[in-house]
């Protein structure tokens, strides 16, 4: 699996590769013997002596003992150009994931391994049964795609869950709506799941009338859901009450 995660980052010799999770080195073995220039995180003190160990031999590989919620990552990575190929922990893959596309635009493409249930999170569209917050700010920042999926019993020990393969390829806002009105729209419609929108608008402090007449003006019937709604329609929202447009 370690050289199949390799394969699909499409990393060669000179690339800079950054892997959070770097456990005992599989991957990252797999990722130096293409020739990459790797950073392998790891915040587990009991697994870093053994992956010390393990990549000691190569010249490519930079231990970096460190969590990966907490890392001045601009000041880390510099201003090359990346790709994170990662089999990443479970109880930190989003909040890594989205940190990482909002302050290291350095990463040009990502291919991790997450949980099930994660990976089709972030790569879902509207309707999707995971479909929720996290998939639209993904959207806002990149393409996502689930690969494949990874069985459990491919692992030893095997885990009581399921995983995925997860491709995110970064690009420029493909819209303009500020951003923290957007994301403060985006985080209140999916507060409440299969609550409508005007609901929603009515928890940010907007009165019943400017809800329907900001929803009404965006297309946007005033009992649709957050789950049917796609980035550009937040967006519209987000920039009508920016302007103070009620209708």
């Amino acid at each position: 699996m370690a050289r199949r995660i390799a394969e699909l980052a499409e990393v060669g010799p000179g690339d800079h590769v950054l892997e959070v999770g770097a456990g005992l080195g599989s991957l990252t073995l797999a990722l130096a013997g293409a020739g990459a220039l790797v950073l392998a995180v790891e915040f587990d003190q009991r697994l870093l002596p053994a992956l010390q160990e393990v990549v000691a031999p190569l010249a490519n590989v930079t231990v970096l003992s460190a969590d990966a919620t907490d890392v001045d990552w601009p000041a880390v990575l510099g201003e090359g150009r990346w790709v994170m190929a990662s089999n990443l922990p479970y109880n930190v893959a989003v909040p890594v994931v989205m940190d990482l596309l909002e302050r290291a635009p350095g990463i040009e493409r990502y291919v991790v391994m997450v949980q099930r249930e994660v990976g089709e999170r972030l790569a879902a569209r509207p309707g999707d049964e995971q479909y929720g917050a996290v998939s639209v700010r993904v959207a806002y920042r990149a393409d996502a795609d689930v690969l494949r999926r990874v069985p459990a019993s491919v692992f030893w020990p095997r885990p009581s869950v399921e995983s995925v393969l997860v491709r995110l390829t970064p690009h420029p806002p493909r819209v303009a709506a500020p951003p923290e009105r957007l994301f403060a729209v985006i985080e209140a419609g999916f507060a409440e799941r299969r609550k409508t929108m005007r609901n929603a608008l009515r928890r940010m402090g907007f009165d019943a009338s400017t809800a329907d007449g900001v929803l009404s003006r965006c297309g946007i019937p005033p009992r649709a859901r957050a789950e049917t709604l796609a980035l550009e329609d937040f967006a519209r929202v987000a920039s009508r009450l920016a302007e103070g447009d009620s209708g």
